[in-house]
């Protein structure tokens, strides 16, 4: 079955895959143990915050760095020194002695994640044909989902070893991706195989802005993590204990019921893009996550809450891959300031959305920030039904695309 979802994709991208899955594993076991760590320092919890936000921050502010980096040393060479750059600045966080360390040493790590973010994400664009792009994007993210799934149980388990403890094994499996793709990667040009028609081009950020589906693209990976990170990585947790009087394992099970599905139709939802197309997929995802956080807005009960993230998890399987098969369908030759402005749009997101939502539930209520979210969703709704069609129903070879201007 596993063997099956990579046997159309070529053999880097499902390298990547690998190499990327030691990075979501690691990355789910280093996260609970950081606000943890960080209160040891006798912080506060707005302390405590900007170690989390300060990681996001800088993988937001380099990513036109990466991009230019990727473009000029290529996918290869760049995705290793990021993911080397994560690991040792993961070592030296759980190395350090005060608060100041810590921060310092979390926030540098950004910059190698971006790194190998953008080098990932130019390789699974770039040398995937469109009839496959949406399959390559969901195992892509399957690998993160399931390293995310499983992270945090471990890490759990670290911790009461050493709160340090969960660093390092953070640094030990990073150091193992970047040796895979070292060792596995023989060439940075692997990605010419595919796309050759695009390649004697290149799509600078000036020309993928004139496009409408980048646009597009763009405004849905913003208000996606949003939706998707902003609520459940701030108030979510704390509206389920105090507005609907249930305890932190009602939490986890609604998280863990949404990631679930999420994994379960995310495979058919990448093939169901391919075969019928992004704007259908978008469609289909963008109405599902409506509905759920619309369900959410107004839950009474734990009951309703369990459904909405059901919900929501069946519809992020379909929205998930659709802005990043979008811009994988437009870009021409080497892209990587135009992947990195996408990446920078969800990063953007990430470190809204929380903000937004928290401000919203301190001045107002849960629900209003919850309603305001929806709100901003139909933004995306509306948006699912304006997507021109990108993906080429003609083969690999022909670029189906309109010109620049004609979506202005």
């Amino acid at each position: 079955m596993i063997r099956s979802q990579f046997k159309d994709l070529p053999r880097e991208v499902s390298i990547l895959i690998l190499a990327s899955f030691f990075v979501a594993i690691g990355y789910g076991i280093v996260m609970p143990a950081i606000p943890v760590f960080a209160k040891t320092f006798g912080v506060t919890n707005a302390a405590i915050g900007l170690i989390v936000s300060a990681f996001a921050i800088t993988r937001f502010t380099s990513g036109l760095v990466s991009g230019a980096l990727t473009d000029r040393f290529g996918e290869r060479k760049v995705f290793a020194a990021g993911v080397f750059m994560v690991a040792v600045f993961t070592l030296l966080a759980g190395l350090a002695q005060n608060y100041q360390q810590l921060l310092i040493f979390r926030a540098a790590g950004g910059l190698g994640s971006s790194m190998f973010s953008v080098a990932a994400g130019s390789v699974i664009m770039r040398s995937v044909d469109d009839q496959h792009r949406g399959q390559a994007q969901s195992v892509y993210q399957g690998a993160f989902l399931l390293g995310g799934i499983a992270g945090p149980a471990v890490g759990g388990l670290l911790s009461i070893i050493s709160l340090r403890a969960p660093f390092f094994v953070y640094s030990i499996l990073l150091f193992v991706s970047g040796i895979v793709a070292l060792a596995f990667l023989k060439s940075d040009s692997a990605v010419h195989h595919v796309n050759k028609s695009k390649e004697n081009e290149s799509t600078s950020i000036a020309q993928a802005f004139r496009m409408k589906p980048y646009r597009i693209a763009l405004i849905l990976a913003f208000i996606s993590t949003w939706v998707f990170f902003g609520l459940r990585s701030s108030i979510l947790p704390i509206f389920v204990i105090e507005e609907l009087n249930s305890t932190t394992a009602v939490v986890g099970y609604g998280l863990a019921l949404s990631a679930v599905l999420q994994g379960v139709f995310l495979l058919r939802a990448g093939r169901f893009s391919d075969s019928k197309g992004r704007k259908a997929a978008s469609i289909i995802g963008a109405n599902a996550v409506m509905l759920g956080v619309l369900l959410l807005t107004f839950a009474t009960n734990t009951w309703i809450y369990l459904l909405s993230m059901a919900v929501i998890g069946f519809g992020g399987a379909f929205l998930a891959t659709v802005p990043a098969s979008i811009v994988g369908d437009i870009i021409k030759g080497k892209g990587g300031k135009v992947i990195a402005v996408f990446q920078m749009a969800g990063d953007a997101g990430m470190i809204v959305g929380p903000v937004v939502v928290g401000w919203l539930s301190d001045l107002y209520s849960y629900r209003v920030a919850f309603g305001a979210s929806a709100a901003i969703f139909l933004v995306v709704l509306y948006l699912a039904y304006q997507i021109p069609e990108t993906r080429n129903t003609e083969g690999p070879q022909v670029n189906n695309l309109r010109p620049l201007d004609e979506d202005l």
